[in-house]
């Protein structure tokens, strides 16, 4: 064999070494519009800096089909980092299926915002998201600035609500309640189901199709409640027909998590990769990205003045403190008063 061959195969044999090296790090974590950009804002740049590390996104719809993959790989992980709602992370910490989480295994826990870490929760939050309201700027000339415009008679018919068990509808209940003079979620709900009720004969639909971000953008409905992040991103796509405001009265956060797999395959790179997404720099280039709120305090720095006037961080003490594992005890006694009490009005 010649020298040439030899350094050939000399090469050959140097780069099947380095990819039999190179670790996998599977992330589960929402389809759709946030795969996209967590991809691009987060997935991208970390393989870049960490080209001994792939990871593949596994996306999927929603939280609860996660916490069923889990369950069904309980024996034999395959996904090592999830991204999931803080309630469903609990569910899972409880059946053993997310690993503990804290300082020991990245020290950005500690520059967490409070409301980032849930006791009983083997996760901690990684983006945080609000309700906002939505108007069409075609028909709703003048930006609301309250809740209450959702009540408004010339709405009737025109307004687009996710109803429970939706989050979003849940959200607004608590939300209503508060309108409504109620002491507290936890002390009842009935101040603000009556609210809703008087919000019923307004409502053209409670299952927005494909999502409520686009009937509203499209001029289908007028007005209606949604995701800060998306409809920050849907706002931007729309040529201005999406108009997105936080009421004047406040909201309530939707906190999403990030846990470890418990028996993870991949170990110490998965680890790697969930310290990186708890950085400062990586959550304000993620806020920057799709206007979620940082978990990260120090991230708030890092973020645009443009960007961060798009999300809840300079907004946190207008929102309303919410225990979403508190709320997840009386969750299904909502959703009948709702489909019992709320629905059947606006038919």
């Amino acid at each position: 064999m010649t020298n040439r061959s030899l350094a050939a195969s000399a090469a050959v044999l140097a780069l099947t070494a380095g990819a039999a090296q190179a670790e996998t790090v599977v992330l589960s974590a929402y389809s759709g519009i946030f795969e996209e950009n967590y991809r691009a804002a987060v997935v991208e740049p970390f393989m870049e800096a960490h080209p001994d590390i792939d990871v593949e996104f596994y996306g999927m719809p929603n939280s609860a089909q996660m916490l069923g993959t889990l369950r069904a790989q309980k024996s034999a992980p395959q996904i090592d980092v999830m991204i999931l709602d803080v309630s469903v992370a609990k569910a899972a910490t409880d059946e053993g299926l997310f690993a503990p989480l804290d300082e020991s295994v990245t020290a950005h826990v500690a520059d967490l915002y409070p409301q980032a870490r849930v006791e009983g929760v083997n996760a901690v939050g990684v983006t945080f998201d609000n309700l906002v309201m939505l108007y069409n700027t075609d028909k709703v000339t003048e930006a609301p600035t309250s809740w209450e415009a959702l009540w408004d008679p010339q709405w009737k018919g025109q307004v687009s609500i996710p109803a429970v068990p939706d989050i979003q509808g849940t959200t607004l209940t608590i939300i209503a309640n508060r309108l409504a003079g109620g002491e507290g979620y936890m002390d009842g709900m009935e101040p603000g189901i009556g609210k809703l009720m008087e919000l019923a004969p307004n409502v053209q639909t409670w299952e927005p199709r494909p999502d409520v971000y686009q009937p509203i953008s499209s001029g289908t409905a007028s007005i209606g409640i949604g995701w800060n992040a998306r409809a920050q991103v849907y706002a931007d796509k729309s040529d201005g027909k999406l108009g997105v405001v936080l009421p004047e009265e406040g909201s309530g956060f939707q906190i999403n998590v990030i846990g470890l797999v418990q028996d993870a395959p991949a170990g110490d790179a998965a680890r790697t990769f969930l310290d990186y997404a708890l950085s400062p720099e990586v959550q304000a280039r993620f806020t920057e990205t799709m206007f979620y709120a940082p978990t990260n305090q120090k991230a708030a720095a890092l973020v645009s003045e443009a960007a961060l006037e798009r999300t809840a961080a300079g907004s946190m003490d207008e929102m309303i403190p919410i225990n979403w594992l508190e709320v997840a005890t009386i969750r299904d006694a909502v959703t009948e008063q709702w489909r019992r009490r709320i629905i059947p009005l606006s038919r």
